[in-house]
């Protein structure tokens, strides 16, 4: 799914690079030039972030960021025309795929925490989540501490399964674990009867209740298990596209398209029907503030 980007003079005076040598590129913009594509990573069902529309196309909030930091790309490489190729990844294959260089940059729903920092780059924060748990209108699961015993589905390779087993491990709870290759497959398990609950971001449960026709025999509880915040994820060491996707946030953040696409991914109707209606949270606010929307 190629999407081609038009030619664009680049006209802006200060530049931490000249782009006008590929010899003088290094890292992923190198990458870019000499094979004129950019490879970006989507999940397929980390709604609003990062899922598949009806006719497969990737779409989201992250997708509409890493698009974004595409055009960047293509300003700093002085108009040179980049093919868009699109690859799907998992939450276990997502880190992987960036470090070997199949995916440039990873638009979904990934957290960016220390351990993390050690294997890859992130961009500034675009979200704040945090793992809480879905579970049937009819169940008497009010928090984990109601889990002793209980069987939890968790999606493999995330940070939810992580928060979960360790509270599990620290209470003493015995609880006993499923893992879904993904999120969607996780939510089967748990509407099909596999697990008493399905524990992840919060607002990734939202998105996957939302569009299910189902949607009001389920409901989310719990206090947060784990502090999430979002960012686009790409190799680490790369200073000159580190400058590029740092640019593309402050040109977004200052203009306030951040906050729009916030709107449009959260607030308004999505593409594919639903609607979330979740307001930005003070703290994503303040954490915009300092990444320059102005007041």
């Amino acid at each position: 799914m190629p999407r081609f980007l038009p030619a664009v003079a680049l006209i802006a005076p200060l530049l931490v690079i000249t782009g006008t040598n590929a010899q003088e590129l290094t890292g992923t913009l190198k990458k870019v030039k000499d094979s004129k594509t950019v490879t970006l990573g989507y999940r397929e069902s980390s709604i609003p972030f990062s899922y598949v529309n009806k006719v497969g196309e990737p779409i989201g909030y992250s997708m509409d960021l890493c698009n974004a930091v595409v055009d960047e790309v293509s300003k700093e490489l002085e108009g040179v025309e980049i093919a868009v190729k699109y690859k799907k990844v998992t939450a276990e294959t997502r880190i992987p795929a960036v470090q070997s260089g199949e995916v440039d940059l990873e638009c979904g729903s990934t957290t960016a925490n220390f351990e993390r920092k050690k294997e890859v780059a992130f961009s500034p924060i675009f979200f704040v989540a945090g793992t809480k748990l879905l579970v049937p209108l009819s169940s008497e699961i009010t928090s984990y501490r109601d889990l002793r015993d209980k069987t939890v589905v968790v999606t493999a390779g995330t940070t939810n399964e992580a928060a979960v087993r360790a509270i599990s491990d620290k209470q003493h709870l015995g609880i006993k674990f499923l893992v879904g290759k993904d999120h969607a497959e996780s939510f089967a398990m748990l509407k099909e009867g596999q697990a008493d609950a399905f524990a992840t971001d919060d607002v990734l449960l939202y998105g996957l209740v939302a569009t299910t026709k189902s949607r009001d025999q389920y409901h989310v509880v719990g206090e947060y298990l784990s502090y999430d915040p979002y960012g686009l994820m790409y190799r680490k060491d790369d200073s000159e596209f580190t400058a590029i996707v740092d640019r593309t946030f402050s040109r977004l953040a200052e203009s306030r398209e951040l906050v729009q696409l916030y709107n449009k991914w959260f607030q308004q109707r999505l593409p594919t029907g639903e609607t979330l209606d979740l307001p930005m949270s003070p703290q994503l606010e303040e954490i915009f503030r300092v990444e320059g929307v102005p007041d």
